[in-house]
């Protein structure tokens, strides 16, 4: 095997991205969790397209198996990503996936040093910083592609396809569901990091960020204008049972608790799924029952959903109208199964329903249903975004090393337009007001 001390080349790519590569592009990771984990691997799969050579990572032991999988050098293995900061570039792409609170310093400085980045969304916790990214994008020629994985899937790229050719007609209005999951919600959005908005941002831009670029691509054109409702309803002191405890490992009525993070945990351990990908998170990768076990009896990953610090909401509704008259509505709730966003668009000859694999057409003339399947793996993180995550990722290294930056379709001025809706969502939630973009 090619060692990580001679896979770093010397010529590194600058912002000419027109001529293809000869070589594998060379890959360092901030972040060697979930996100940077799987984008990592996926990049492993295709060794003459790419070859990780470096990562930052906090964690001692996160950081060691990751090293010890992608064959990196003792001296490419940093504990603080802000070390690479401080050093000749290391490689031709920076795939940043710290916490969302450090994207723009991250890639601010990276951009500058000349790194190619691959940003986890959001891209960043405010709308100034957005732009800050943005403008170190573009005065550094950076090929930058936010991780909207949701632009990628064959689901989409069928729906698209689907509008385009006219099938239902001109859209007219638009109903969207995001589905989080009750147990996924109170592992990442109650125990979880991204539970507060002072710690990492409002669950909008945590979570459905995708979601609103998505509808906007679906859509096409300019949000005009936006408000939204929403509040922490549930996951409050005063909705916990009588005799709950301050953790599911020691609480008295732990086994009548939907939301018990020891049944969740140790579920995933037994059957694996996406409850073993939560459950890894929260032992650190050590799936031992003598760590999770440690993890629920000290961790925050053991506490009782009634007795956290949470503050993000755990529903929203977020309402749009585009320039052209279409209107779109959009709830996110805590409260369903994890399963599959739910998709209605309301055209002038029909109506397309879709649930991120299959998709039904009604044609109003025929009155006929016609079903088209996409179904690649499923639609959760730890399932590959049903398929979002490698087509991204493919299309991110096709872009760079066959010299078709067209391919990167979720680039710097849509990201920044998404992120927008965003923010102004936001703002027309906490004033009660209507707010023109």
């Amino acid at each position: 095997m090619t060692s990580t001390t001679d896979a770093v080349p010397m010529d590194l790519i600058t912002g000419d991205l027109s001529a293809p590569m000869d070589r594998p592009l060379s890959v360092v990771v901030l972040g060697a969790g979930a996100r940077g984990s799987a984008y990592a691997d996926l990049a492993a799969t295709r060794p003459q397209q790419a070859r990780v050579v470096a990562v930052a990572e906090l964690r001692d032991g996160v950081r060691a198996a990751f090293a010890a999988r992608h064959d990196i050098d003792a001296k490419f293995r940093f504990a603080d990503w802000r070390d690479l900061l401080d050093q000749p570039r290391l490689a031709d792409i920076a795939i940043i996936a710290v916490q969302d609170a450090d994207h723009v310093e991250a890639a601010v400085g990276l951009a500058d040093l000349g790194y190619q980045l691959l940003l986890e969304k959001p891209m960043a916790t405010s709308e100034a910083d957005c732009d800050a990214i943005a403008e170190a994008a573009r005065r550094n020629g950076t090929a930058l592609a936010v991780c909207h994985v949701m632009r990628y899937t064959p689901y989409t790229l069928a729906l698209k396809q689907l509008l385009l050719e006219g099938t239902i007609g001109d859209i007219v209005s638009v109903q969207h569901l995001e589905p989080i999951g009750h147990y996924h919600f109170a592992h990442s959005f109650v125990r979880g990091n991204w539970r507060t908005e002072s710690q990492s941002s409002p669950l909008l831009l945590a979570k459905s960020c995708h979601d609103l670029d998505w509808l906007c691509d679906i859509v096409g054109g300019r949000v005009r204008r936006v408000s939204s409702f929403g509040s922490l309803t549930h996951f409050r002191p005063e909705s916990a049972p009588e005799g709950a405890g301050e953790r599911c490992i020691s609480c008295a009525v732990e086994d009548g608790c939907a939301f018990s993070a020891k049944r969740m945990y140790t579920e995933g351990l037994r059957h694996g799924g996406t409850k073993a990908y939560f459950a890894r998170i929260a032992t650190g990768g050590d799936l031992r029952p003598e760590t999770l076990e440690a993890a629920l009896a000290e961790g925050p990953y053991g506490r009782c959903v009634y007795r956290s610090d949470n503050d993000v909401v755990d529903h929203q509704v977020v309402n749009m109208e585009f320039d052209s008259g279409v209107t779109v509505s959009f709830t996110l709730t805590a409260f369903t199964p994890l399963e599959n966003r739910h998709t209605k668009i309301f055209g002038t000859r029909g109506q397309l329903t879709g649930d991120g694999r299959k998709i039904e057409v009604y044609d109003f003339l025929t009155e006929r249903t016609t079903v088209i399947d996409t179904s690649l793996d499923g639609s959760s993180a730890a399932e590959g975004h049903a398929g979002g995550d490698a087509a991204l990722l493919n299309a991110y290294l096709d872009a760079l090393h066959g010299g078709r930056p067209e391919l990167i379709v979720s680039g710097i001025d849509t990201a920044v337009a998404g992120h927008r809706v965003v923010f102004a969502a936001e703002r027309a939630r906490h004033t009660g007001t209507v707010i023109d973009l």
